[in-house]
């Protein structure tokens, strides 16, 4: 077990901080997708034409009173990626508009946020690496990893700016390095790290989101920056910056998850697979078609088309079940940040997967 050193405390306090956020969302939370309050008990009344000989009227107007209607709180991060594609194409809003369902999106920078907004009711579907699930876990928020997306082995990288005196993760020592706390970028700093045989009070880490970190990686202002596609090739490309290694390179298996709120996948469990099933057809689309995505991301995200194509490489997306694999990498993950003293507790992370819902949608995706 790796010693208690600083870093270890700045990581305890930045879990310690979280929880509290995220338990004091939960205990504000309410549902999602209810009517606004003072909305007409029986508007369905007001257009009734019965006469007043006849004893149907109220009858008819109870049926005239129209159903909830759900509403469905997707979370999108980034520029790129299944969810970003399928939202800017409109298939989950034809696929729930279909069976009556609404669809809201909700942009995030990383991936606590998310467990932020699914405690305080306000998001019942988004996806993440797994380092926030592991958070959110710890906090108390009643979620469900319900599927896989990525092995997560290419997604996460060091990058060091253009010119950098930095050549193997050793020379990180005394170094100041960009992470957004609590994403799957900041375990992978810290499992790399070890991996050098480094201390964390070794390397100066300074919490910046991926808006942030980028002009203090070309300003000079940071020396080293832990992140995820599509932000790492974009730095590369755009600016000479490198990369330093990789999860692939450092065979750092680290899922990231399609999440949900519990509540959500126990009221609406058709719901749930459903968004599953959309979720796997624009899948199968992106993956097939990637010279195609490439010319409209290039064009909508004003980038050249040749970021793009290494962006897709190293973040081709999957969808899967939670498998025992998938699991184990998993729970090594929460294990990690226990050694360290990052989380407090031990935890059975199976008790936040469940494989059911995904099982059920590809299951009946295939039967098509």
């Amino acid at each position: 077990m790796l010693k208690r050193t600083v870093y270890v405390k700045m990581l305890s306090i930045v879990v310690i901080a979280l929880i509290s956020v995220l338990t004091a969302c939960g205990q504000a939370a309410k549902p999602s997708g209810g009517n606004p309050a003072g909305s007409p008990a029986a508007s369905g009344a007001s257009t009734a034409t019965a006469t007043p000989t006849t004893t149907a009227a109220p009858t008819a107007a109870a049926d005239a009173k129209p159903k909830e209607k759900v509403t469905v709180n997707i979370g999108v991060q980034g520029k790129t990626g299944v969810l970003v594609y399928a939202r800017d194409k409109g298939y989950f809003e034809k696929a729930f508009s279909a069976v009556g369902a609404e669809v809201k999106w909700n942009e995030f920078a990383s991936g606590p946020p998310h467990f932020e907004a699914i405690a305080s009711g306000r998001l019942d579907f988004g996806g993440t690496g797994g380092t926030p699930l592991i958070s959110g876990q710890v906090g108390g928020v009643d979620f469900k990893g319900i599927a896989v997306t990525s092995d997560g082995k290419k997604g996460n990288m060091i990058v060091i700016p253009k010119n950098s005196p930095i050549k193997e993760l050793k020379d990180l020592k005394g170094k100041k390095v960009a992470v957004a706390k609590g994403s799957s970028a900041y375990n992978f700093l810290y499992m790399a790290i070890s991996k050098a045989g480094l201390k964390g009070e070794d390397v100066k880490v300074i919490q910046l989101q991926p808006d942030e970190a980028r002009p203090a990686l070309d300003s000079g202002a940071i020396d080293a920056w832990a992140i995820w596609e599509p932000y790492a090739t974009t730095a590369v490309y755009q600016t000479g910056a490198s990369v330093l290694v990789s999860g692939e390179a450092l065979n750092i298996n680290a899922p990231s998850f399609l999440i949900a709120r519990t509540k959500f996948t126990q009221e609406h469990p058709d719901l749930t697979v459903l968004f599953l099933k959309t979720y796997n057809e624009a899948t199968i689309y992106y993956n097939a078609h990637q010279d195609e995505i490439a010319d409209e991301l290039s064009k909508s995200q004003k980038l050249d088309k040749k970021i793009i194509v290494d962006v897709l490489k190293n973040t081709k997306p999957i969808l899967s079940s939670i498998t025992p694999e998938f699991a184990k990498a998993h729970q090594e993950q929460a294990d990690f940040l226990l050694s360290v003293g990052a989380i407090n507790k031990k935890l059975d992370t199976s008790q936040v997967l469940e494989s059911k819902f995904i099982d059920q949608a590809l299951k009946e995706a295939s039967q098509k």
